[in-house]
């Protein structure tokens, strides 16, 4: 027997612009994905997570302006809506339908050990959303409406795919009469993705919640900003190492050649050796020009995009009829598995 195409499913918040971490943690991976899993016949499905974001307090305009930006991003990046498929969660009901089928499947125990409600909720709990809770139900809809083989996770996702297969495997039990209604999609850890942390606290990961503009290089940033970011950012007085191990103790420096090999696609070993005994003085313009070459091209390509409000939407209109039509297999099986009538 053939194996099964792989198909992937991945989403992104649409909170704000883009910024290096994100690109070299995650959106990098997807446009490689899409060009290796295409050639192989299977399919990538990239969503921008906007009912998602409902689970946290929100300005409805900015959500869909956020939307729009995050879109043009993506294919500034690379994303390809013809060779993978792009749309956001609004525009296919039936993560939001298959949510509630799957509710009766979770268990309150299970959502009550995700760490991730945990940290964002703090200590008000009481007060945090029924959404920001049950949130993990959205993400396992996400991924099993479309019978995902493979799911890119990072550290802080993995709690939630073990969730998702749980839920799955008992939904399957409990109602597949021997027919497995989801695939338990697998994980993928995504090579050469590089965890990025601030410029002025690398012990702190690159967010754009941090309030300092200054502590992330985003992808809307222009040659002079980023060469002024990268010149300004935090480091220390002694001059870099031979090897990575003589990084340690030295987070903002670490991160800095992370950045650079991250960049470069090489390993941190073979920046040093081309930089040992070099102070800062001496790398940050070599990393500032670094990343104004790969990254400037990418600025001007959403400048461009952004501006054409029509063609984003029709690229996520699309993209959403392409969902649309993949998902209803799915949610039809799992309405008819319940025992649901309907027209």
């Amino acid at each position: 027997m053939r194996p099964k195409p792989m198909r992937v499913v991945s989403g992104i918040q649409p909170t704000g612009n883009l910024h290096l971490g994100n690109y070299l943690g995650a959106i990098r991976n997807w446009v490689r994905m899409q060009d290796d899993i295409a050639s192989h016949g299977g399919d990538c499905l990239f969503f921008l997570a906007d009912m998602h974001a409902l689970s946290q307090p929100h300005i409805p305009a900015e959500l869909s302006a956020n939307t729009r930006e995050m879109t043009a991003a993506l294919i500034a990046c690379g994303v390809d809506p013809d060779r993978s498929i792009l749309f956001n969660q609004a525009q296919v009901p039936a993560h939001a339908e298959l949510q509630w089928l799957l509710s009766g499947t979770a268990r309150m125990g299970w959502l009550g050990r995700m760490t991730q409600f945990k940290d964002k909720s703090g200590k008000n709990r009481e007060g945090a959303s029924i959404a920001l809770f049950t949130y993990p139900v959205l993400q396992a809809a996400d991924v099993l409406l479309y019978q995902a083989t493979h799911v890119p996770v990072g550290e802080d996702q993995k709690q939630h795919l073990e969730l998702a297969r749980d839920i799955a495997q008992k939904f399957n039990n409990d109602f597949g009469n021997g027919i497995d209604i989801f695939t338990l999609p697998d994980p993928i850890i995504p090579t050469g993705a590089a965890r990025i942390m601030s410029l002025r606290d690398g012990s702190a990961k690159m967010s754009k919640s941090d309030p300092s503009d200054m502590s992330r290089i985003n992808l809307t940033d222009d040659a002079d900003t980023i060469m002024q970011k990268v010149k300004k950012a935090r480091t220390d007085a002694e001059p870099l190492p031979g090897e990575a191990a003589g990084l340690t103790g030295r987070p903002e420096a670490a991160n800095l050649v992370a950045i650079y090999a991250a960049m470069t696609g090489t390993g941190m070993d073979d920046v040093l050796r081309t930089f040992a005994g070099k102070g800062f003085g001496a790398f940050k313009p070599a990393l500032g020009e670094l990343l104004v070459e790969r990254l400037v091209p990418i600025n001007a390509r959403f400048v461009e995009l952004r501006q054409d409000r029509a063609a984003l939407d029709a690229i996520l209109r699309k993209g959403a009829e392409k969902a649309r039509t993949l998902a209803a297999p799915t949610l039809a099986a799992a309405y008819a598995a319940l025992g649901l009538v309907r027209g």
